[in-house]
């Protein structure tokens, strides 16, 4: 798993990517009410706004660790969007991309380079 200064995730099995947000941000939301995502089939590209995490504090940017296609969408996320905040690294997750470029993933920190900017 690796991780962007902005607090996503991604997860990298095979050509595709799973994405979310890390559980310091999920703590750092507070109870999130709604999720916006990008539709499967769209092309993303790394870095840029792909959708919104709304919860009671505030509304934040969710930003693409990875460029590729969006493959699959977390539709558990639609009907109970506290998920983010119960599971934000396993069953929270938010979409699954087709990578178009591996390397970027090398642009990403890891678990513990993660962790210091948290600190």
């Amino acid at each position: 798993m690796k991780f962007t200064k902005n607090h996503e995730w991604a997860n990298l099995e095979g050509d595709n990517a799973t994405i979310g947000i890390s559980a310091y941000a999920a703590e750092q939301l507070g109870d999130v009410v709604y999720v916006e995502l990008p539709e499967v089939g769209d092309s993303i590209k790394k870095d840029d706004v792909i959708g919104t995490i709304e919860s009671v504090k505030t509304v934040s940017d969710l930003n693409a660790p990875v460029s590729g296609e969006v493959v699959e969408i977390n539709e558990e996320i639609e009907d109970n969007p506290g998920l983010v905040n119960e599971e934000p690294q396993k069953g929270g997750w938010l979409l699954k991309v087709k990578v178009s470029d591996q390397n970027e993933l090398n642009d990403l920190l890891n678990e513990e380079d993660y962790k210091k900017i948290c600190e």
